[in-house]
């Protein structure tokens, strides 16, 4: 043995993590190497949000390594395989670690990859670190993919033990030279003008300040059932963008979740745990949708979907994006988005409803703004969460089910707090008027500084018109 490659992707972390377990066990000296190639992304390489996060996980793991005696060697490349091949030259390594990924694009690099490998004799191993089970490994009685996330889950649980986490290394075995390796700040990955202040004052990326946000979410899961739902409260885990880089594992997550709920059997936890189990579980079937359905990204997995007769008219869709439409918990998500880089997982059904049936404007323009301004950007979870709200997906909504945005505002924000928060020129309305300002007496708007169509839009469309629009265009490719 002379080294082992040990190749990071989206596995950003030393605990708990399969590959570099494995290069462990094998004995050999070990080189970490994170490969900068956005041509392998198949057109879905990271948007802005999601290039800054990565660049601020690569600095951790760089520095976590340098503690342990060992260090991470940065290249870019036009394809991950050409640096591969130059490392194995460069190194003599004489095998190559990774964990496993299963979206489209990176299914068919890995292949090339392990065929290249193969060839000039060199070892290689690629295990499951970003999921509890790889999509092969779980289907329905007549072996098809599943495409009802109940049945899925239950399959998933029926199989679901777990060890406990394996801990980080104390020391990684160097290699008595090192090859190589450019700054991360050669890779382009933070914006060139500042727009990131707000997503970095909201969020710290890197392995520690993932186990921390686990942390506090355990201290509170017992209140997760009533919380997860309002944006006006921090009832979520928060853990999305962590587990997207592959900073916390699934199995850590659901392992943790299960201690303590074991360990202490408060009033509501148990039933916590369960819902939020089934969350991580939704992650599970995005992957599994994916893998199994791989164009989905861009096209419909309904196919009647395809002669949906979405509206001619774009304009609307910068509105959206901009969070003035009129209506304030829309405005208030799209603005916390362009602010932090992430929005609450209730906010964006609403918001996603919204584009699709109020403005009929195509799921997959939201897709690719989400992309491009989410940290958690994630393409099997975002293909998902777009065709459910669109009606077009795997066990999706039905197509009827139209969210009112001010119905939904006043449910999950009653006292507006989120609201006045995000949209603070609504701020001095009071909670009765707040999720629907167009219909505030004039005195009440004069009072709280309210001016619509001038310091607050008016709606960009009526809800009730919009609503029998919606059903009338599903009517057309349901005849």
């Amino acid at each position: 043995m002379t080294a082992s490659l040990l190749w990071f992707r989206q596995d950003l972390r030393l605990e708990d993590n399969p590959a570099l377990d494995a290069a462990l066990r094998r004995g050999a000296p070990i080189i970490p190497v994170y490969v900068w190639a956005p041509a392998n992304e198949g057109g879905w390489a990271p948007g802005s949000a999601g290039r800054w996060w990565l660049h601020q996980s690569l600095e951790s793991l760089a520095h976590r390594l340098e503690r342990i005696g060992s260090r991470l060697i940065v290249r870019t490349a036009a394809s991950a395989l050409d640096a591969i091949e130059a490392l194995v030259r460069e190194t003599g390594a004489d095998a190559v670690f990774w964990n496993r990924r299963y979206e489209p694009a990176r299914v068919a690099c890995d292949a090339a990859v392990e065929k290249a490998l193969a060839k000039n004799g060199v070892a290689f191993e690629r295990v499951d670190g970003a999921l509890l089970f790889g999509p092969r490994e779980i289907a329905n009685k007549q072996g098809a993919p599943f495409q009802v996330f109940t049945p899925f889950w239950k399959a998933c649980l029926d199989r679901l033990t777990l060890p406990p986490p394996s801990a980080p290394p104390r020391r990684i075995p160097a290699p008595k030279g090192w090859p190589s390796s450019v700054p991360i700040e050669s890779l382009g990955l933070e914006p060139r003008i500042d727009w990131a202040k707000g997503i970095r004052a909201a969020w710290e990326p890197g392995e520690d300040d993932a186990r921390k946000q686990l942390a506090r979410f355990l201290d509170c899961m017992a209140a997760y059932l009533e919380d997860r739902d309002r944006p006006d409260r921090p009832g979520t885990s928060r853990l999305s963008p962590h587990l997207h880089f592959g900073e916390i594992g699934p199995r850590q997550i659901v392992y943790a979740v299960r201690e303590r709920a074991a360990l202490t059997a408060a009033p509501g936890t148990a039933r916590g745990e369960e819902k939020f189990l089934a969350e991580v579980g939704w992650r599970e079937f995005a992957h599994h949708l994916l893998f199994h359905f791989p164009h989905t990204p861009e096209r419909p997995l309904r196919e009647k979907f395809e002669r949906f007769p979405w509206a001619k008219d774009r304009a609307p869709l910068g509105a959206w994006q901009k969070g003035m439409t009129g209506y304030p918990i829309v405005d208030a998500g799209m603005r916390e988005l362009w602010h932090t880089g992430w929005m609450h997982n209730r906010v964006r059904m609403i918001v996603a409803s919204f584009l699709t049936k109020d403005l009929l404007i195509p799921w997959q323009d939201g897709a690719r703004w989400f992309w491009d301004t989410l940290v958690d950007a994630d393409l099997a979870n975002n293909t998902l969460g777009w065709q459910w709200a669109a009606g077009c997906g795997a066990d999706a909504a039905p197509y009827f089910r139209i969210f009112n945005p001010t119905a939904q505002g006043v449910k999950f924000d009653p006292n507006g707090d989120y609201v006045r928060k995000w949209v603070p020129e609504l701020a001095r309305l009071g909670a009765a008027w707040l999720h629907d300002p167009g219909r505030a007496p004039d005195d009440v708007l004069r009072a709280a500084g309210v001016v619509l169509g001038t310091t607050y839009p008016a709606a960009i469309v009526d809800h009730r018109n919009a609503r029998v629009r919606a059903l009338e265009a599903f009517s057309a490719i349901t005849r």
